[in-house]
Formats: structure tokens, sequence, C-alpha cells
């Protein structure tokens, strides 16, 4: 008799199958994961399939100024500069100085360093600093939930008419749905989705996701 297999392993496996045709071998994302890994950095970044979709929407929209709220070791980063054109910049807020060290080497390590504009310091303080309005074409939102509602209100002011905001993490494995579960986390996600309601300045659906991260999903928004 087959053992039936969880679903975090089907998922696994399903990313694992898709990506041996469709992702090249990428000497430096490995680096860069393995250098965070060593470094203590913990395991959160994008998965590689997801980190190739913000690369594509990038190239897809057209994006040359990229703002992220959310570094870590800078995997998504290198993601996102490899997407733009030379010219164009990543603006990209950190938090940690020990983070910030560390995506700083990997995104040396990749090449993209000349693409990139780490800013140290707590993101709710920094994204407020930065500007002019409608200067970014695209923002991508992976950091702390308590403060997507703000980070979502900012990317918005700073994004321009057409261009596109997603916010990483809004599923949590169904827990958000779950109304009788609450944590920072969870409820940082349905403080964004009642801050979104009736908005009318933005246009956005959520898209549920499986693979080798579970579970969870993301934001995508355009900002009318």
């Amino acid at each position: 008799m087959s053992s039936v297999s969880s679903p975090l392993a089907v998922w696994e496996k399903c990313d694992e199958y898709h990506n041996s045709f469709l992702l090249d071998a990428d000497p430096a994302m490995d680096a860069a994961l393995k250098n965070s890994e060593a470094q203590g950095l913990p395991d959160i970044a994008v998965s590689p399939a997801q980190g190739k979709f913000l690369n594509l929407l990038v190239k897809t929209t057209g994006s040359k100024r990229v703002l992220e709220v959310g570094t870590l070791g800078g995997y998504s980063t290198i993601w996102l500069a490899r997407a733009i054109p030379e010219g164009g910049l990543v603006t990209t807020l950190e938090l940690d100085p020990h983070h910030a060290k560390v995506a700083t080497e990997n995104i040396s390590n990749a090449g993209v360093a000349d693409k990139v504009d780490l800013i140290v310091g707590p993101a709710a303080e920094s994204i407020k600093k930065l500007g002019p309005n409608s200067s970014y074409d695209f923002a991508f939102i992976d950091a702390d939930k308590e403060g997507n509602l703000l980070y979502f209100q900012e990317a918005k002011r700073l994004v321009k008419s057409g261009g596109t905001i997603i916010v990483d993490n809004v599923c949590r494995a169904g827990r958000v749905a779950d109304l009788e579960y609450s944590d920072v986390l969870v409820d940082g996600v349905r403080t964004l989705l009642m801050g979104i309601e009736g908005d009318k300045e933005v246009e956005a659906t959520t898209i549920s996701t499986v693979g080798e991260k579970g579970y969870d999903g993301f934001l995508y928004a355009i900002r009318k």
C-alpha cells in the first residue's frame, strides 16, 4: 500500500519538478542563500519560483524604479534588480544592520550593486522620506506584517498611476480567513485588507499560492 504524501511534500516536489525545466542553474542565487544561512538569517526569503515570478512581473510592466520593503539577505532584491534596465534602481529598506550587511555582500556578489540602494533603519520611518510622489513603477512589500497597511499606503503614494504593488504572505496557510485565530502576523494582513476595502485609488486581488514555502499568497494591486 502506498503512503499518502503530505500536502507540503507534494507542493515542494511540484516546485522542484517545474523549476528543473524553467529555472537555469544560478550560482549567484545559490551563494546568496548559502551565505544568508551561514550568517544566521531566518529562512523566510521568497522561493526561487516566486523570485522568478517577481522578476517577470517587473519585466512585463517595464518597471525601471522599484521599491522593496524588507531586504533580508537580498535574495528577492537580486531578482528585482536583474529585471530592471541599466539606469534603473531598486530602493530596498531593511531594519536589521546585520541583515543589511549580508544583503550587501550577496547583492555585490550577484553583480547588481550598481542597481540597488539599500537603506538601513525602520521602514516605517524610511519610507516616509522617499519621494517625490509617483516616482516608482513597482513596489514589493515583504516586511513586518504589522506594518503592512502603512507600507501599502506609502507605496500607493510613491507608485505612479498604473504602477504595481505586491504584498507577500497574505494568506498564511488560510489562517487569515479563520476569524477564531489571531496573531500579530495574521492581524497585520487583516488590517491591510480592511484598509484597502473601498479604496478607489487601487484595484487589487489576492492570489493564493502553494509550493516549497507552503500555502500562502500575495496581494496584487494596481495604482489607478
